[in-house]
């Protein structure tokens, strides 16, 4: 889920103490396209965890934070409810999480435009500009099975974590934080 880590320079940035970065993904070719383009000269501070997020066996209490960035769309409902515990888990008492996610905005006047973008436009780029890249293929179905995002919302709680949702673009996005209680 770590994809290729656009929001680390940010994070490092923001919160320079960090040490480092414990990126965990399935593909161990998004970690070297990661590493290859955009985090050269961060190297040395970003791990690179080859592990299913739902299966991982990080430590009880171990992140200080945790960040997602685009991934959850792809998960069902169960998945989400194992995702929430695993991250309810590895949080340390008091961390925070924020993750951020498309969303189907329902109601928004633009949402036909933000549909056809979705479904033919992000596809038709990819396999004309981008040749091979598989990165917006299924973005459309995702983010309609995703929805608002209220599997995910409700795994969260469900998990005993705090949870705030902030709907942004019109609902394009979701914004979902908090925090694991002390």
């Amino acid at each position: 889920m770590a994809g290729t880590g656009e929001v680390w320079p940010h994070l490092l940035k923001r919160f320079p103490h960090i040490e480092k970065i414990t990126a965990i993904d399935i593909s161990t070719g998004m970690h070297a396209q990661a590493m290859d383009r955009l985090h050269q000269t961060r190297s040395d501070r970003i791990d690179h965890l080859c592990t299913n997020m739902l299966e991982t066996d990080l430590p009880d209490q171990s992140a200080e934070f945790a960040v997602s960035t685009f991934g959850l769309k792809t998960f069902n409902a169960e998945q989400h409810g194992i995702f929430a515990q695993q991250l309810a888990r590895i949080l340390k008492p008091g961390a925070p999480f924020s993750l951020i996610e498309a969303t189907d905005p329902i109601g928004w006047s633009l949402r036909p435009l933000y549909r056809l973008h979705l479904d033919a436009v992000l596809p038709m780029v990819e396999r004309t500009v981008l040749r091979g890249a598989q990165d917006f293929a299924m973005i459309g179905r995702y983010t309609k099975n995703f929805a608002r995002g209220d599997s995910v919302i409700i795994a969260l709680q469900n998990a005993g974590l705090t949870v705030r949702t902030r709907y942004l673009v019109g609902g394009s996005a979701v914004l979902i934080s908090g925090r694991r209680p002390d």
